[in-house]
């Protein structure tokens, strides 16, 4: 494989840092060779580690194009690879001549790059922008940056992260720490206490903050001094603000530091005041000095440092918690030592050389099958047989983990059949899908776009729940058939996943239903027999037709430890003894909130359970928990808030007992086997229930006292079958495979 990265070459910072190292370590696996368009610090040291480089010294990028044009004559290059503002310029250029795909590294938010410098950010800014647009792929350095382009409308299904990369397995040999101290022209005392920052002097490092900062820190501790490794535009400013606030003898201004290590072995605390990072190399050095960590909580700084477990995170421009943390780790060396070596060990475990290059390197071979199978496809003979993607339709962006775990699953067995297909879910919220799932979303109404995305697609889902039913509305009925139809009438297979039916009522829209169903779907699975007579009831019967059960019953649940950690947050032990209600509001169910809140009390009182109330929709089942809390004494614990499904999952997995009006409260709960009670507000409760074969119901419109604390006893005295519950569940995860199969039968 031959890569070309190109690059301006008067970077600095953590951007020469990576491509720098990352060059280095994959030239040992691949051909990457390095071009940059000026003479410097940059490539004096890329020659001084061994790194193919090949410096053009032009200005002009048309004279720049055609020596890269001459230099890469004749040779196969399959990637083109631009990090920076003059590379993705040049890579956009160089890619109408060499036929290979372009992708960036996009080391922080582009905005900012030019914060201070107006002339710059319109001429390289502006040109950087259209630049980026046009690039094939993107690699963000965090989490953060990737979100940031997911935000910016970026094609979601191109964007790849990877994380900085430090080498922890050479020894490092540094200057003693009075020796390099003396050496920057830095005075100190045995007992003095020395915080530094590794920082371009440029406004989005906001030095200031950390200078006025440390003016209110050092009233409160004397023994403090800061040392600034770095250089850039606002030096003058800084040391003028410096001077102002009379701290001159206590700030040392370094320059640029080229002996990293000895700098942050010879300081106390690593600080870093960014108002917006990627994922900056300095944290990770210090990380492998051992030194704790005071930083903005920015970017993807977070991923590393874990609020008062790896390091301390404080707001922005918040001189006055700056100043209080800065002061109370110079006091407390215990502190410092923990802080430091809880993030050795993170870093070292998630942020080494390895692992980066390991990520690239999978990131390359990524493209190259993305693009493998593009020429493939448009070498197919007819433009039926050319058209690809997968749309999926569902009540998506609600803010509905059973929903989500749906979504979930359909996107794992979508990518087991083909990895690189392109996914496009209809969705309430939009955004909330693409960061999550990492695939293309579309407004549930923006019907045009809806439209031209069918037009392309190979197969549209009509994805899990109980889409097909007018209990909720007519217009949701009518929606998910207009759907169908329209799938069909664009070109599409059609497939309906793992789905529930009914009820419909109405004999005109039971017609209407028929009518689609039987004209435009050409496979259902269903998650319960129920739903199959319901089917069998509206006269369907022209799609193949067969029995599965939910498709979120392949989830696997979140390790044990989040789930104990939630509880420990609320003053809960892990290996309690809980009865858990998941509740939702429906017509009648606020004249039933007090037979629920007797419930829990008898639950509390009689089998000392104690009561936990969960939220499946975490936009609208508080609500309902309280209206029950509010009736007790004392409430109960709601845990709400939690919108991962895996999750929610291993919560229940803790629970002796379960009252779900939710199905995915059932669902989930019998992933772990806890003994089950079902409240009813629609059919589905009762028909899972019975697929299971454990576990009491009744409607919501039938609960008494009487009823629900007999189930919950009868359910309590279940939970030493659990074993023998988990069985009849794992028969229902067998049969799910259906759902697949029948996808698999239409887009391969």
């Amino acid at each position: 494989m031959r890569v070309v990265h190109l690059i301006g070459g008067g970077d600095t910072g953590g951007a020469k840092t990576h491509v720098l190292h990352l060059l280095r370590e994959l030239n040992r696996s691949i051909d990457a060779q390095l071009f940059c368009f000026m003479r410097g610090e940059f490539s004096d040291d890329a020659q001084k580690m061994g790194i193919p480089i090949h410096v053009i010294e032009s200005g002009n990028p048309l004279i720049g194009l055609r020596e890269l044009r001459r230099l890469l004559s004749g040779q196969q290059v399959d990637i083109i690879h631009c990090h920076g503002a003059r590379g993705n310029l040049m890579g956009n250029l160089l890619k109408h001549f060499i036929k290979a795909p372009v992708v960036t590294t996009v080391h922080s938010d582009y905005r900012l790059d030019y914060l201070g410098r107006p002339v710059a950010r319109l001429s390289y800014g502006t040109t950087n922008l259209v630049a980026l647009r046009r690039m094939n792929y993107y690699i963000g350095v965090s989490d953060n940056i990737t979100d940031l382009l997911i935000q910016r409308n970026f094609h979601v299904d191109r964007i790849e992260n990877i994380h900085n990369g430090i080498d922890f397995t050479t020894p490092i040999e540094c200057v003693p720490r009075e020796e390099f101290l003396g050496s920057i022209g830095m005075d100190i005392q045995p007992d003095d206490v020395v915080a530094g920052i590794v920082a371009r002097l440029s406004p989005v490092k906001d030095v200031p903050t950390l200078l006025r900062a440390m003016k209110l820190a050092c009233r409160k501790e004397p023994r403090l001094k800061l040392a600034i490794a770095g250089d850039g535009d606002d030096r003058e400013k800084l040391m003028a603000l410096t001077r102002e606030l009379g701290l001159q003898d206590r700030v040392c201004f370094a320059g640029w530091v080229k002996d990293v290590n000895s700098f942050f072995n010879a300081i106390d605390i690593a600080l870093l005041t960014s108002l917006s990072e990627g994922f900056p190399y300095s944290l990770t050095e210090g990380a492998r000095m051992h030194k704790a960590t005071i930083s903005t909580n920015v970017g993807g700084i977070p991923a590393l440092i874990k609020d008062g477990e790896t390091g301390i995170l404080f707001t922005p421009r918040d001189v006055e918690a700056l100043a209080g943390h800065l002061a109370a780790l110079a006091r407390d060396p215990e502190r410092r030592r923990e802080l430091g070596d809880r993030l050795y060990e993170k870093a070292r475990a998630e942020y080494s050389i390895e692992s980066m290059v390991r990520r690239q390197l999978d990131i390359y071979n990524s493209i190259l099958s993305r693009e493998a199978r593009k020429k493939q496809i448009q070498s197919r003979k007819t433009r039926k047989e050319r058209r690809d993607g997968v749309v999926v339709c569902g009540a998506y962006g609600h803010g509905n983990a059973g929903d989500d775990a749906i979504l979930k699953s359909i996107l794992h067995s979508v990518r087991e059949l083909d990895e690189y297909v392109p996914i496009t879910v209809l969705a309430k919220n939009t955004l909330s899908i693409k960061e999550r799932y990492r695939v293309n979303a579309v407004y549930t109404f923006n019907i045009p776009q809806i439209l031209w995305h069918m037009r392309k697609a190979r197969l549209y889902i009509n994805g899990g729940g109980t889409l097909i039913q007018n209990a909720t509305s007519h217009r949701s009925l009518w929606y998910y058939l207009f759907t169908l139809w329209a799938a069909k009438r664009c070109g599409c297979k059609v497939a309906m996943y793992g789905c529930g039916i009914g009820p419909v009522r109405g004999g005109r829209n039971i017609k209407l239903a028929s009518w689609v169903l039987n004209s435009s779907v050409d496979s259902i699975t269903l998650r319960e027999p129920d739903s199959v007579e319901e089917l069998l009831r509206y006269g369907v019967g022209r799609p193949k037709v067969r029995l599965g059960s939910d498709p979120a019953l392949v989830l696997k649940p979140a390790p044990i430890s989040q789930a104990d950690k939630v509880l420990l947050d609320h003053g809960l032990k892990p290996e309690g003894r809980y009865i858990c209600f998941l509740l939702r509001t429906w017509w009648g169910f606020y004249e039933k909130a007090p037979v629920l809140a007797a419930a829990a009390e008898y639950a509390r009182e009689k089998l000392q359970l104690t009561p936990v109330f969960l939220s499946i929709n975490s936009l609208q089942d508080g609500a309902a928990a309280k209206a029950v809390m509010d009736r007790m004494d004392p409430p109960g614990i709601l845990l709400d808030g939690i919108q991962s499904p895996e999750l929610l999952i291993s919560l229940l997995g803790r629970m002796s007992v379960v009252v779900s009006m939710r199905l995915h409260g059932l669902i989930f709960s019998s992933l772990s086997g806890a003994p089950l009670v079902g409240v009813s507000y629609d059919p589905k409760i009762g028909s899972f229930i019975r697929y299971l074969d454990y576990g009491q119901w009744t409607d919501l419109s039938a609960v008494t006292e009487s009823w629900l604390t007999a189930a919950i006893e009868d359910a309590y005295s279940q939970l030493p079958r659990r074993q023998e519950l988990m069985d009849k569940t794992n028969r229902l995860i067998a049969v799910e495979k259906v759902n697949i199969q029948a996808v698999k039968e239409l887009l391969l």
